[in-house]
Formats: C-alpha cells, sequence, structure tokens
C-alpha cells in the first residue's frame, strides 16, 4: 500500500515521533500488489532515502516484523499481532462472531463486519460462504468507504461538514459502468442511508457484485461499525435481496447493538 498523500504534514515535536511514523509507512508499503520489495522499491514507494528506509527495515527484521531473501524484503506473519492487539481489544468482534456466523449459515451468503478508517472501510470479521468477488478479502481487508454499502452506511454517520470535505479530497473513480461518480448523486446517496438506516449497492464496485448493509450502534446511538451481505447480482437480484435479506440483517446489527449497550 503506498504512503498515504492526504495525510497531514507534521513536525516532529512532543506529539509527533517522525521515526516511529516512517517506520509505520514502511509496514503500509507492503501488500497485496507488492508483497515482496527491494530496499529501493520501499524506500521510493515510502518517500525515504535508501539509508533511512535500510535502517528502518533491519530494525524491524531485528523484531522479528520483517524478513529478507537475497535483495526482497516481506513482513512475517509475526506483523499480525498489530492487528490483532486491536481486535482483542473491542468486545464488539467477540460478540459479533456467533451472531455473523448464524446469519451467513441461514443466508448462505456471505456477511461480513468493516469500520470507517479515515476514506476506507476496513474488514474486522467475516464469514465467507461462496466467492463473490474477484478479489480475496479478510480481516484487515481494505476498500474504498464511497462506493460500497458499508462505507455509505458508515460515512452517513459522520457530521455533514467532516462528510463533505473527506469526499472533496477523493478520486471518485469508476470501477464499473454503474458507479456513482458525481459528487452530488453521490451525496444523495449517502443522505439516502442516512435517512433509511440501511444501504444497498448494485454492481459499483464490481460486476455482478450486490451487497446490502446497516448500521451497528452502541451506547448513546453513535454508529460504530456496519454489517452486510453480499452476493453475485446473478444468483440473488437486488429486489430479493432486500426482502430477504434486510429483515434478518436488521435483527442482527440490533441484537449486536442492544449486547454492546448492555457490555459496553
Amino acid at each position: 500500500m503506498p504512503s498515504d498523500d492526504s495525510a497531514p504534514t507534521l513536525k516532529p515535536g512532543d506529539s509527533y515521533v517522525q521515526s516511529f511514523a516512517r517506520g509505520l509507512s514502511v509496514i503500509r508499503a507492503f501488500g497485496a500488489d507488492a508483497p515482496r520489495q527491494t530496499l529501493t522499491e520501499v524506500a521510493r514507494r515510502c518517500g525515504l532515502t535508501r539509508a533511512g528506509a535500510r535502517r528502518i527495515l533491519l530494525t524491524l527484521q531485528t523484531l522479528g516484523y520483517v524478513r529478507a531473501e537475497g535483495r526482497l524484503f516481506e513482513l512475517t506473519p509475526k506483523i499480525l499481532d498489530l492487528g490483532f492487539a486491536y481486535l482483542s481489544s473491542q468486545p464488539l468482534w467477540q460478540f459479533a462472531e456467533p451472531l455473523l456466523q448464524q446469519l451467513s449459515s441461514e443466508l448462505k451468503e456471505s456477511c461480513s463486519i468493516a469500520v470507517l478508517e479515515g476514506s476506507d472501510i476496513v474488514f474486522v470479521l467475516r464469514m465467507p460462504t461462496r466467492k463473490t468477488m474477484g478479489m480475496t478479502l479478510g480481516v484487515g481487508s481494505r476498500l474504498p468507504a464511497w462506493c460500497t454499502a458499508m462505507g455509505r452506511v458508515l460515512l452517513s454517520a459522520l457530521p455533514n461538514e467532516e462528510r463533505e470535505a473527506q469526499l472533496a479530497k477523493l478520486p471518485l473513480k469508476a470501477y464499473t459502468s454503474r458507479t456513482v461518480r458525481d459528487q452530488q448523486e453521490l451525496n444523495v446517496a449517502i443522505e439516502q442511508a442516512r435517512q433509511q438506516q440501511w444501504c444497498l449497492v448494485d454492481q459499483e464496485l464490481e460486476d455482478g457484485l450486490i451487497a446490502l448493509a446497516v448500521p451497528v450502534t452502541g451506547r448513546n446511538g453513535r454508529v460504530l461499525a456496519a454489517i452486510n451481505i453480499s452476493t453475485q447480482a446473478s444468483r440473488t437480484p437486488p429486489q430479493i435481496l432486500l426482502e430477504q435479506g434486510l429483515p434478518r440483517l436488521q435483527e442482527t446489527a440490533q441484537g449486536l447493538s442492544r449486547l454492546l449497550q448492555i457490555k459496553g
């Protein structure tokens, strides 16, 4: 994953450790598109000097988060410790797994839970049943929020000014011929998701892919995550997905929300 060009430029100081930030950028440089890289490639993707990238990679290697084979560096499974620390600290995922498993089993469709992180959704729980997408998704996978059902549900919970500022910075890429690329039309779709408390996205991210999502709330009604059902249009048309899936999806989200409100 390339470094985030939209991130604010911060100066080193008591509240910002530049070397630590650079270390995180090196970790984020690795991804499905570039799982193994040379020192030069890492430096280029992170905007670092070769010497700076080398120091960080060797530090990560010493700590066991990176390994080297010849000129190529790659992450090790130990890097998962960083993500699982977040997952294990959040009660939501512990409560959600049996509910999501039951929902997926009943509907015979893939179900997921995601949270909003910047302009992306990040999957924190997934129950795949059949392959619905060309890409492989799992815990930690990221997708653009603006053209996904879970993303629009989560964006709809943001204050208007924050949401509009975030969307204004994004290049609205045409993933398919159905992708909404007009800012005004996108804002209407997100506002509709807010009012009806669900969102259906029909083949905007990938041809054939349909997803239906609803919010999961915590105390004080604050939206914490979104839960979805995803399927193929050839198997389950949008109207059938709404009729058969929305009641059960809402029931599961409400059950999880109640648990969160009780457990805190």
